[in-house]
């Protein structure tokens, strides 16, 4: 496998960062910081884990794709200029 560029090594590496962040976040609300019921977390720190996973989880997906389409990209335009 060719070696990637260096900006879509930092997107790649931003984006399981912020993504990572989002799911660490999730589950840690959902098991260590209380759980959630019917109205939301139990806890302070269960909301602000709740805060934290609903702004990571969405960049980090949308960062995430952008890095994967970009290397996706990278490698059609490498095979191309073999050709």
């Amino acid at each position: 496998m060719p070696a990637l560029q260096q900006d879509t090594r930092t997107l790649l590496r931003t984006g399981i960062a912020i993504f990572g962040t989002g799911i660490l976040a999730s589950l840690l609300m959902l098991t260590i910081l209380g759980g959630v019921g019917r109205q939301g977390p139990h806890t302070n720190y269960g909301w602000l884990a709740l805060m934290i996973a609903m702004g990571c989880l969405p960049t980090g997906f949308l960062t995430l794709s952008l890095a994967i389409l970009k290397v996706i990209g990278d490698l059609r335009r490498e095979h191309s200029s073999k050709s």
